[in-house]
């Protein structure tokens, strides 16, 4: 089932983590809640770096649990709560989209060779196309696709990939942005010439009246 409603930024980067740390940590998790704030927080390898305390990651992952994504244990020592993420069951994911999703989630919208990248300590793919076939897969979900192909940033030959599961037009805004401004016509091009004419005008006739001054004065300039 998909999630009902749109992550917020901290929800998507707690289940990020978890994603993450499941795969390149396994003898650490599940997590506890320390160790999930310190991998929120975590500076590297994260964008954007937050600052997040831990009664914010908690009402996180409070949410989380109230949408099945997250689930909660006391693990082999039976003293400390422990977290999972549930991503595999809830959105039926295998471990190639789940590493997929979790560089999404921590690193913001990638192109599929920085997936491929990101991804090699969570599952290693045999080239980019492998990579952009399981992303073709996850754009034609039947229940929502859970990624979407952005448009090309100016000067970019490559197109970025966000996640769905917060909210995506931000991502597309920005990307597009600077190709919504109309182009200069003819007509601004020929009205700014005019302006700049006018300008080197005003400048020759005050240099004229400069001379003419150091003249009147018999001074040099």
């Amino acid at each position: 089932m998909f999630p009902l409603a749109p992550l917020s930024p901290l929800e998507v980067r707690a289940l990020g983590v978890l994603a993450e740390k499941q795969l390149t940590t396994p003898n650490y998790y599940p997590l506890t809640l320390n160790a999930l704030v310190t991998g929120c927080n975590q500076k590297s390898n994260r964008d954007p770096v937050i600052q997040a305390s831990e009664a914010e990651v908690q009402a996180a992952l409070e949410s989380l649990k109230r949408q099945t994504l997250v689930i909660e244990s006391y693990g082999a020592s039976g003293r400390v709560m422990r977290y999972a993420h549930n991503l595999p069951k809830v959105l039926n994911l295998g471990q190639q989209m789940t590493a997929l999703l979790a560089v999404l989630m921590l690193r913001g919208p990638q192109t599929a060779g920085e997936l491929r990248i990101g991804c090699d300590r969570l599952y290693s793919f045999a080239d980019i196309s492998s990579v952009e076939a399981f992303l073709g897969e996850m754009t034609m979900r039947p229940t929502g696709a859970l990624v979407v192909k952005l448009p090309k940033q100016p000067g970019s030959r490559e197109h970025r990939w966000a996640h769905t599961l917060s909210a995506v037009p931000d991502y597309e805004a920005k990307a597009s942005a600077p190709d919504s401004r109309n182009p200069i016509t003819i007509g601004e091009i020929a009205a700014l010439n005019s302006a700049l004419a006018q300008l080197r005008d005003e400048v020759a006739q005050l240099r004229a009246l400069v001379e003419r001054l150091y003249q009147r004065l018999g001074v040099s300039p």
